[in-house]
Parts: C-alpha cells; structure tokens; sequence
C-alpha cells in the first residue's frame, strides 16, 4: 500500500534545455502547423493522413518507417498531408502490460521514468530532422505535455481520457489541433462536450502553477467505434453516423466543426486489415455528400513496416507489439489511392 518517491524527475523546461530542438525544426513545425491548422479550419481542402504504428517501440523501426513515408509525401502532397502517428504513452485496459517508451525504453526491460522521456523527446526530435514530417502523439498524461509541446503538430486525446476535466482543461491551452475521441461506449454527445470544455478558456492547475488558457478553436472530434454493454463492437463511421454528427455539431455553438475517422480500434474490431475498405467507404461517403466532404477532414491509420502484431518477446523488426497494424505494401497503396479519391 502507498506511494514509493523513487526519484524527482526533470521538468519539461529542464528536458527543453538539455535536449533542444534546432532553429530547423522549429521551421519545419512552424509551417506544418499552419498548413494542418488550415485544413481544420475549411481554408484548405486537403487531407490529413495520420498514421503510423499503434505504438512506439523501437527508435529505429519507427524512424526507417517514417523515412518510407517521406517520399510519398512529396508526391502526394498537394493532396493529403501525412502526419506521422509517434505514439509513446499507451493506455491498457487492465492497467497490464506495455505502457510506452516512456515507461519502458526497453519493451523487456524494468521501467525507466528519466529515461523514458529522453527516448520519447530523442526519437520524435530524430522523425522530423530525417523526414520534415511533425508528428501526432497521444496525450495520455496531461502533465508530461510539455514535454513535447514544441515538437508535436496533433494530439489525441483518448477514449478512455475523452471525459476527464484535466485532459479537456489541458487541450484547452494547446495552439494545435487535438482530436478528442468518442468514449468506448459510443456516446458521442460525451466527446462533443469535450470539444465544447477544450475550445473555451479556464482557469485551473497545472503542474504546481495556477494557469490561464484561451480555448483551443482546433479542437475537434475523432469517430473511432464502440462497445456496447454486452462487449459487441459498434463502428460509427458510415453514413448515418456521419450525418448524425453532422446534426449533433449543428446543435452546439463550436469552431471549425470537423471529424477524424479512426479505421481501426472499435471500428474495425481490430482487423486491420479492414482499415482500407473503411477508408474506401468513408471517402465515398464524402463524395457523395458534400456536408461530410466538409467535415471529415482526415483518416486515423495504424500501419507499421510489418502488418499484424506479435508479443514483446518476438522481436520481429517493425511489427507491433500491442494492437496489429497494416503492413507497407497495404499502407503505402491505401495513401495513394486516399490522395486519388479524397
């Protein structure tokens, strides 16, 4: 029973200094974030693709799979704009097994806080000096934000965090955008309300301060299924649910209403593999109805070099080691094919 102080942890300021981010990243993010800003906001109609592994594992793979999306950037460019998922904290339902480099720098090893958050800051500062590409995280922690705040272009918040007034006061202060999911039962009037917390101002405590936000008119929601009270997957990404999010957005008083569908998690019922006939479906829906064109502004994907998952123990390169991903080949022909027909 009761807390054990193991060690006093850097503070974000302290992490900052000693792991810098270089004048060109700092560009770099400039620029991307006011492109990404702007396709939230309706001012551009392209496309976000966020994807990448469900978790961040290993700096190396993740970084080779970055590298492989870089050039397909290039080319499709005009059209979507990829944002690269670098996920380094990851909620697990029972509170067992592995919770992110953050916790773990080694998935087989002991945990390692400090350690931890060199890993994370090192590996997402290595993505973007090889790539250009500014990645997305999941903010599971509000506290460890900071931590990253200068690198990151897109946050998640999840669907287990979606109802948590931390997380929603925290979002309310970010000046990029955030995607607040729909909590696991489906409910999605609970993760509007998120939206409406984490687009106006407050006041409140953070990290031993007392803080001011502004509200975060970025702020916005992501659709990624359900579970219902006997455990049945519920995707929400079809037609009908998209125009009754379009209905439920009409209700509220909100910024740049706008949607991420996640083709995986409980849409899928994580057969990823069923990723691309979402994504197929959902761009069709935007084709035929230019309401949702307007609203669903991108896809959430996870892809790794190797598709499917293994245990910790298998270490098979770039396969993931918590929910199973698509492989290259299938992610690299589904982001063409996004830019085709987005």
């Amino acid at each position: 029973m009761g807390f054990e102080f193991v060690k006093k942890l850097p503070t974000p300021a302290e992490i900052k200094e000693q792991y810098p981010v270089s004048k060109e990243i700092e560009r770099i993010k400039a620029e991307r974030d006011e492109e990404i800003k702007k396709v939230i906001t309706g001012e551009s109609d392209k496309f976000l693709a966020i994807i990448g592994p469900c978790s961040a594992d290993n700096e190396d793979a993740v970084c080779d799979y970055i590298n492989r999306l870089a050039p397909i950037q290039e080319k499709i460019k005009d059209k979507v704009i990829i944002i690269p998922r670098i996920y380094t904290n990851k909620p697990r339902t029972t509170g067992e097994g592995y919770k992110g480099i953050v916790h773990q720098p080694d998935p087989e090893g002991k945990p390692d806080l400090l350690a931890g958050l060199i890993a994370m800051r090192k590996m997402h500062m290595r993505a973007i000096e090889e790539t250009g590409l500014t990645p997305a995280d999941e903010m599971l922690y509000p506290e460890n934000y900071r931590y990253l705040s200068d690198i990151l272009s897109y946050v998640a918040i999840g669907a287990r965090s979606v109802e948590d007034q931390q997380h929603r006061l925290t979002v309310s202060g970010f000046d990029v955008p955030a995607g607040m999911k729909n909590p696991t039962s489906g409910d999605m009037s609970v993760m509007l309300n998120s939206v409406v917390a984490a687009q106006h101002a407050h006041t409140f405590i953070y990290r031993g301060w007392e803080v001011n936000t502004t509200g975060n008119p970025l702020a916005h929601v992501i659709l990624r299924g359900a579970v219902n009270k006997r455990g049945v997957n519920q995707p929400n990404y079809h037609y009908e649910d998209l125009m009754t999010l379009l209905s439920l957005y009409g209700e509220r008083n909100l910024q740049n209403p706008a949607a991420i569908i996640d083709t995986n998690h409980s849409n899928s019922a994580k057969k990823y593999k069923e990723q691309i006939r979402i994504a197929k479906e959902v761009l069709h829906s935007r084709r035929y109805n230019k309401d949702i064109h307007k609203l669903v502004k991108g896809f959430m994907i996870e892809s790794y070099i190797e598709e499917g998952s293994q245990t910790v123990h298998d270490k098979c390169y770039g396969k993931s080691i918590t929910d199973p991903c698509l492989g290259w080949e299938d992610s690299e022909r589904l982001l063409y094919e996004i830019a085709e027909n987005c």
